[in-house]
């Protein structure tokens, strides 16, 4: 059997054991690198560690810290009780706005990855306090990041668009940031029906919603203030200036600590250190099958089971189901997007099918995201409430981006391929 296969065999062995299990997939995936890689691979320990995200580490780290510190002195049950009262209890629209409002911001340039560490704190723990499923608002908040993720000035756009050019083609950034809306409003709107979404409506008013429009918020105290005055800076620091949300969030966190606003003790211990071992821990082994040549297994696969007609519906689907455990922007738009001209000369479609399949492979790509086990799906399954059972959660969401290796493969086929969308 090939290192290749292998590789792949033991990524489908800790997505099964994800499942069924509640183990951390995080240190079994470092452990099952140590084998694959080295003992089978025959590659450096020093190599294969190279390929621990740490950027991926300090980002989870420096966010979840400060705001773990603004919810031991409770400025987040604060903000969350107040942004309740402004939409007068109606939980209802609250995944609408925080869609739309995530789609904006990612768009002005951050990306949807640090979209996601903005806002899923305050996303995650207003579906609790509101009782929205959490999984919808992931989804729906995810969704919308990820549906900006394609503007030109954003970091995956930016990437596509170096991409693109060396193949020739220029003024195709709008016409694919466009199409990643479409496909990523479809299917927020599909997660919006089948999780409650038309529930919360016909609940307006009434129960759990009711009691927040009565409940008499208590001000801002000192810390909470200063808390709240920290967090915005943050937001400005990382959206207008290009501050690191990692190194951000633990800049201004410690000041916070050192000024005794928030108990750093408590705040510590209440970061998701579980879930960010699993998540730098799969991403080491996602790399590693990269190296040795489970990508290029992947790759070659589509072409031999391909025609003009389905090359679309078989590309988004191969290229969906992969970014359901690795990242979008690190390994799927640089691995698929330069091989879009070879696939079509291989299977002998017309060069007016480039733009359609560049399409499919931006929207496949980023629709599978919300998978716990992609960086922007880990990000919200880290910030899940303490009442959520995170291991339900993890197995919905993962249940959910899988699914959609299905499903965006098929909207983009329909949509490009079918309809001819721009």
């Amino acid at each position: 059997m090939s290192v290749p296969v292998i590789s792949l065999l033991a990524l489908i062995f800790i997505i099964v054991i994800s499942c069924i299990m509640p183990l951390n997939i995080g240190a079994m995936s470092l452990g099952l690198a140590l084998v694959v890689g080295h003992y089978i691979g025959g590659l450096k320990v020093a190599d294969i560690l190279k390929s621990y995200p740490t950027n991926i580490l300090i980002m989870l780290a420096g966010t979840t810290y400060l705001f773990a510190l603004a919810q031991v002195n409770g400025t987040l049950d604060k903000i969350v009780k107040y942004t309740l009262k402004g939409v007068k209890g109606n939980a209802a629209i609250l995944p609408i706005v925080f869609f739309f409002l995530a789609f904006a911001l990612s768009s002005m340039g951050p990306g949807q990855i640090t979209i996601a560490a903005l806002m899923a704190p305050m996303a995650m723990l207003l579906a609790e306090r509101a009782g929205i499923n959490p999984l919808l608002m992931a989804i729906v908040v995810g969704n919308g990041g990820q549906a900006g993720a394609m503007s030109p000035i954003a970091p995956a756009g930016v990437v596509a668009a170096g991409l693109t050019q060396k193949m020739g083609l220029t003024g195709v950034s709008g016409i694919l940031w466009m199409n990643q809306l479409l496909g990523h409003l479809i299917v927020s709107i599909f997660a919006y029906i089948i999780y409650g979404g038309l529930k919360l409506w016909r609940n307006k008013g009434a129960g759990e919603q009711q009691g927040t429009i009565e409940l008499d918020v208590e001000p801002f105290n000192r810390n909470q203030l200063i808390t709240l005055v920290a967090i915005l800076v943050f937001i400005i620091g990382a959206l207008f200036f290009k501050m690191d949300v990692g190194l951000g969030g633990f800049l201004i966190g410690t000041i916070l600590a050192l000024f005794k606003i928030a108990d750093e003790g408590k705040a510590i211990k209440q970061m998701p250190w579980g879930t960010i071992l699993f998540v730098t821990g799969v991403t080491v082994l996602v790399d590693l099958m990269s190296k040795i040549g489970g990508m290029d297994l992947f790759a070659s696969i589509i072409a031999q089971v391909s025609t003009p007609f389905t090359l679309t519906l078989v590309t988004g689907f191969l290229a969906a189901i992969i970014s359901a455990y690795a990242s979008t922007l690190g390994v799927i738009l640089p691995a698929f997007i330069p091989m879009a001209p070879m696939l079509i000369q291989k299977v002998g479609a017309p060069p007016t099918d480039l733009i359609p399949l560049l399409s499919t492979i931006v929207v496949c790509g980023f629709l599978t995201d919300l998978s716990p086990l992609s960086t922007t799906g880990a990000i919200f399954y880290a910030n899940a409430g303490e009442k959520t059972n995170k291991q339900k959660l993890f197995r919905d969401m993962l249940i959910w981006g899988i699914s959609m290796s299905v499903v965006g493969a098929v909207v983009s086929w329909l949509a490009f391929t079918v309809l001819r969308l721009p």
